[in-house]
C-alpha cells in the first residue's frame, strides 16, 4: 500500500459525515490531487505533512504531498440522478420496485447517497467485488455486485440475489464497519474483504496477501489514481 497515509474522520453523533460523497454541493474549493483527481471540499487544513479536506462537519487526512494545488469555485455542477419507482428511504428504491435500466453504478450512488458513503467509494467496492456483475458468484460463495455471503445477508436481512438488495446490504455492511473502526478506511476494507474478526486480531489490516492488494485497489481507484 505503500507510504500514503488515509483515514476518514467524523463526528459519531453525526455518524458518516464523509467527504467525498457526491450530494448537492455548496461553494468551496477543489483538491488538485498528484493522480489528477479533483476533490470538491469546503476547505482544507494543512498540518506538517498532513492535510485535512473537509465537508459537512467530517473530514479526510492525506499526506500533504498527495495534493497539488487547490482551485476556487463558487458553485457546483447540478447532477442528474435518476428517480426510483418507489423508495424504502430517500435516495434507495425499495426491493422489487427498482426500473430495469437502472444500472449497476446508479444503485451505487443510491445506496452511498442513502447511507451517507462517498459514491466513489460504494463504486470502487462494487468494481473490486464483482467487476460490476449482478450475476457474479465468487468460489467461495460471494454473491453479487458487493459479493455478500449467505450468512452475511442474512445477518443483514437482504436477498443477496436481488440487486438492489445486495447493493443496499453491501453499503449499509461497509457504513458499520466505518462506524466500528471510528471512520478508518483501512480497517473497514479490510474487513470488508476478510472479516473484522481478523482485523480486530491484527489491530488493523492482516498480512494476508488477498487483502493488502484488496485494499491497495480500492484506495487506488476511490482516489482516482
Amino acid at each position: 500500500m505503500g507510504s500514503r497515509s488515509l483515514s476518514l474522520m467524523m463526528p459519531r453523533s453525526l455518524g458518516l459525515l464523509l467527504l467525498l460523497a457526491a450530494a448537492p454541493l455548496m461553494a468551496g474549493e477543489y483538491a488538485v490531487l498528484a493522480s489528477g483527481a479533483r476533490l470538491r471540499v469546503d476547505r482544507h487544513e494543512v498540518d506538517g505533512s498532513k492535510v485535512r479536506l473537509y465537508q459537512d462537519g467530517g473530514f479526510v487526512e492525506l499526506d500533504a504531498a498527495i495534493v497539488l494545488d487547490y482551485e476556487k469555485f463558487e458553485t457546483a455542477p447540478a447532477l442528474t440522478v435518476p428517480a426510483p419507482a418507489a423508495a424504502t428511504a430517500p435516495g434507495m428504491p425499495a426491493a422489487g420496485t427498482v426500473q430495469p435500466s437502472l444500472s449497476p453504478t446508479e444503485l451505487a450512488d443510491a445506496a452511498a447517497d442513502k447511507y451517507g458513503l462517498p459514491r466513489q467509494l460504494v463504486r470502487s467496492v462494487m468494481a473490486a467485488e464483482s467487476n460490476f456483475q449482478p450475476q457474479a458468484v465468487s468460489p467461495k460463495g460471494a454473491i453479487g455486485l458487493m459479493q455478500l455471503m449467505p450468512e452475511t445477508a442474512a445477518q443483514l436481512g437482504v436477498d443477496p440475489f436481488d440487486p438492489v438488495q445486495n447493493v443496499d446490504g453491501g453499503t449499509r455492511y461497509l457504513r458499520d464497519l466505518l462506524e466500528r473502526y471510528n471512520g478508518g478506511l483501512h480497517h473497514a476494507l479490510a474487513a470488508y474483504n476478510a472479516g473484522p474478526q481478523v482485523v480486530d486480531k491484527y489491530n488493523g489490516v492482516p498480512p494476508y496477501r488477498e487483502t493488502v492488494n484488496y485494499v491497495a485497489r480500492i484506495e487506488r481507484k476511490f482516489l482516482g489514481n
